[in-house]
């Protein structure tokens, strides 16, 4: 198998923008990831494009891959969307690397846009839905802030996790992405804020809840054999991994962790050949705070019940041992569902890079993403590395 690069990543700002089509959201974000590129790219170097999108609102759901991908100059190119709810766009990145590992292709486009302001906030709530399990649970009338609320009032119930820790969350993320000129929701946030807003679902507050957004992203894949023509810094994929579940919250046994986390995690820590003390930075599916919680544990940063307390620590605030979200997460940079993997990629990308701005983390030499479908039905995570950059699990240069 190749060594597949991400060599390239833009994204579009997240937000409303009534102005803007799903078509020239994309072409935004193809341009940033254009001109992210060191030594340039030129359209006609695309071998092919994978596309994630849920199709909220009913925009174009049938070929809205070449729908997009045209726009931008891809014309002919072969192109595939990826639907598996909020981690289309995740699942995207992944073909794009196995297209360029199994030597199908030599660059691949991944990417994914979302709009999501264009609809009244009871056909948003039905959109949604559609990515839980339908029959049980949303024609029930249970909400995902509902099935979300559920997985938090468990954990506290088991491990004595509190709203305040929830809160935390939020603070933390608020402060990130008032850094990013790129988020929804880009003002920080005090602990009283999250603590004194109207409940959602109990436990969660509405500052315990990411925004509906608009917005699109897009990374670059390219081969070992091709990469030296668009970077001298190349960004090694050195791990891929993802997993699925029972679809519904009420089909598992567990309500306090998602299983298909675990297992994208450990398969692509596994093909990284590292483990969660190697990794310097980290965005996780932070869709509901009780979300990045699950995920500390589910990714082995701490141990199953501690989530809480490793957040109250400070440990994954930008200036910790683990920075979590530099980008601001999907709850202050915001979640337009399809967009949302290839979003955490860029974030990835511009850490890696060293271009992060005022949110760079200092020395920042691998990074991993992680992007949740629905309430856990389908997770995918990639683990990211500067080549070059010392591998402290091994000693040697990787």
């Amino acid at each position: 198998m190749r060594e597949a690069y991400l060599v390239g990543a833009g994204q579009s700002s997240y937000g409303a923008f009534p102005e803007e089509s799903y078509r020239s959201l994309f072409r935004t974000a193809f341009e940033a990831t254009a001109e992210s590129v060191p030594k340039g790219l030129e359209p006609d170097e695309i071998d092919e494009a994978v596309v994630g999108t849920l199709g909220v609102g009913g925009r174009q759901l049938g070929l809205s891959g070449p729908a997009v991908t045209e726009h931008v100059g891809l014309h002919g190119v072969p192109c595939t969307r990826v639907e598996n709810a909020c981690a289309a766009s995740g699942y995207a990145v992944r073909q794009a690397v196995q297209a360029v590992r199994s030597g199908m292709a030599d660059v691949v486009l991944a990417g994914g846009f979302e709009v999501m302001s264009d609809t009244s906030a009871d056909a948003t709530k039905y959109w949604l839905g559609v990515s839980g399990e339908t029959e049980w649970e949303r024609l029930s009338g249970t909400t995902f802030s509902g099935t979300y609320a559920q997985m938090a009032s468990v954990h506290m119930r088991e491990y004595g996790t509190t709203r305040e820790q929830l809160s935390r969350v939020a603070v933390k993320n608020h402060a990130n992405g008032a850094k990013n000129p790129h988020a929804q929701l880009g003002f920080e946030c005090s602990l009283e804020d999250a603590e004194s807003a109207p409940v959602v679902a109990d436990p969660l507050t509405l500052y315990h809840c990411c925004p509906t957004s608009d917005g699109a992203a897009c990374a670059l894949i390219a081969s070992e054999d091709v990469v030296s023509e668009y970077t001298d810094d190349p960004i090694r994929v050195a791990g891929v991994g993802a997993g699925s579940d029972r679809v519904g919250l009420f089909q598992r046994e567990d309500y306090a962790s998602i299983p298909a986390s675990q297992r994208a995690a450990e398969a692509a820590y596994e093909m990284a050949g590292v483990g969660p003390d190697d990794v310097d930075f980290a965005e996780v599916h932070d869709c509901f705070s009780i979300a990045e919680l699950l995920a500390y544990e589910d990714l082995g940063f701490c141990e199953r019940g501690e989530a809480g307390e490793l957040v109250e620590s400070g440990y994954t605030e930008l200036e910790g041992d683990l920075p979590v979200n530099t980008s601001g997460g999907l709850k202050s940079k915001g979640h337009p569902i399809g967009a949302t993997g290839a979003g955490q990629v860029v974030e990835a990308f511009k850490q890696l890079s060293g271009t992060a701005g005022d949110r760079q983390v200092e020395g920042a030499s691998r990074g991993l993403t992680h992007n949740v479908g629905g309430s856990g039905g389908a997770a995918v995570v990639h683990v990211f590395e500067r080549a070059g950059a010392a591998d402290s699990s091994t000693g040697v240069d990787a």
